[in-house]
């Protein structure tokens, strides 16, 4: 098809929610900038707004509605279109914010230029509504958009129907592209200078459903491609994760001692409730397990608080668990209702003055593991990948085992190059410790 209505035209980018859709958004960035669409600058007037939405919870749907409003607002000559979870699974009142021209559901995302160049040619017209009735297709992506890291779309959609998850009927059911594929993408991402890929997906350690493969085999294809310093694995299920992953990691070439894990909750009583595959003993073995191989390992965990039935008895249960556990970081969210959900059939609800009591002290908690892991690493020689600089921002990176790391101004030169630094001491504005370049 011929773009000849797009070229010529700018666009601006707006993402909500998870890297996979980050990755997503950039993938379609690279898209439009192929057919002659470039990117607005900073201040400036867009043609065609991109918005990739996000639904996980009430807040998340918030946001995105208010963000709409907002953009439409900044840019009310601009060809708006919505795409993400929020507009797959609510299509019908993101349609119906004025301004709004198109709103794509998840299948969708491969056909923006054609919706767009269609749109462009008739010029603005009725609000057109493509909600994906088959959303199980695999929307390619690998790219960084304007990032340092380059992020991989190994896996999409899940068939885990947590009782408190949007998430399936967002994304359909688990699906991946080939070892063969990825393989080639990673290998693309070499040629536009990329250090380092994180793995991306909705529930990446169920990669192989739709190709008969499995995850080790990805991990073990992906460290053979030269040119690719570093891997990170992104979210992965603890049932998912096993020990020959975690054993393949610790003696790997370039997959680094990093990890993040869902937990969700600490007590089993509530994991049961959520209907979560595995136990919490299952958990903190697959905490051991790291550290006995990767002593110096990050392990990042996500927890829910104050989801239906969670009770003070249960909570605290939680809170235990979690403060014995050798993590690095929590990452706190509070249980958000959402409609045609199984949880909203489990009694006792939790009030939101509660939630926030109890997210408040997990965060404390989270402080402090993530302050203690921090200095432990102070005056150590590590090599650290240095981001893009953001406008007016500090010189920053990550170590292999993603401690966060400032340099002095004056030293843009190290982007996304690797680079031996001591660690100094903890900078809590910064939320970094401080280094010297070696």
């Amino acid at each position: 098809m011929d773009y000849e209505y797009l070229r010529g035209k700018t666009a601006a980018y707006y993402t909500f929610g998870c890297k996979l859709n980050f990755s997503e958004t950039s993938t379609i960035g690279k898209q439009l900038a192929a057919v002659g669409v470039t990117p607005v600058r900073k201040g400036g007037k867009a043609d065609i707004c991109i918005i990739n939405t996000c639904s996980v919870t009430e807040v998340a749907d918030k946001k995105c509605r208010q963000a709409i409003h907002g953009i439409v607002r900044q840019n009310p000559n601009s060809y708006i279109v919505v795409t993400g979870c929020y507009g797959q699974l609510q299509p019908e009142t993101v349609a119906s914010i004025p301004g709004v021209d198109i709103v794509l559901g998840q299948e969708c995302k491969g056909h923006v230029l054609e919706y767009l160049n269609n749109l462009v040619k008739r010029e603005h017209g009725l609000s057109q509504t493509v909600r994906s009735t088959d959303i199980n297709t695999f929307f390619p992506s690998c790219s960084r958009g304007d990032r340092t890291r380059f992020f991989l779309k190994v896996q999409d959609g899940c068939d885990y129907y947590c009782t408190y998850c949007t998430v399936p009927y967002a994304r359909g059911h688990s699906r991946n592209a080939s070892i063969v594929d990825l393989v080639n993408q990673a290998q693309s991402a070499v040629d536009e200078n990329a250090c380092e890929i994180v793995l991306t997906g909705v529930n990446i350690g169920d990669f192989g459903k739709s190709s008969g493969e499995n995850f080790l085999d990805l991990v073990k294809a992906l460290d053979r491609v030269r040119g690719i310093s570093r891997y990170r694995i992104s979210s992965i299920e603890p049932n998912l994760l096993t020990d020959e992953v975690i054993d393949y990691v610790a003696e790997s070439r370039a997959f680094m001692p990093h990890f993040h894990i869902p937990l969700q909750s600490g007590s089993d009583d509530v994991l049961k409730l959520m209907h979560r595959r595995y136990s919490r003993s299952v958990f903190a073995a697959k905490v051991e397990r790291i550290h006995k191989s990767m002593p110096d390992a990050f392990i990042g965990v996500d927890v829910i608080v104050g989801m239906r039935g969670e009770t003070e008895q249960f909570f605290e249960d939680s809170y235990s668990f979690i403060e014995s556990l050798n993590v690095s970081q929590l990452h706190v969210f509070s249980y958000s209702e959402r409609p045609g959900t199984a949880a909203l059939q489990i009694p006792h609800v939790v009030s939101p003055q509660e939630k926030r009591s109890r997210s408040a002290r997990l965060i404390h908690l989270s402080d402090r593991k993530k302050l203690d892991f921090y200095k432990s690493h102070v005056g150590k020689e590590v090599n650290v990948l240095f981001e893009k600089p953001r406008r007016g921002g500090a010189v920053h990176g990550f170590t292999e085992n993603y401690i966060r790391v400032e340099v002095p101004e004056g030293t843009e030169a190290l982007e996304n190059r690797i680079v031996k630094v001591k660690l100094g001491d903890f900078n809590a504005s910064k939320d970094a410790l401080m280094a010297k370049v070696l």
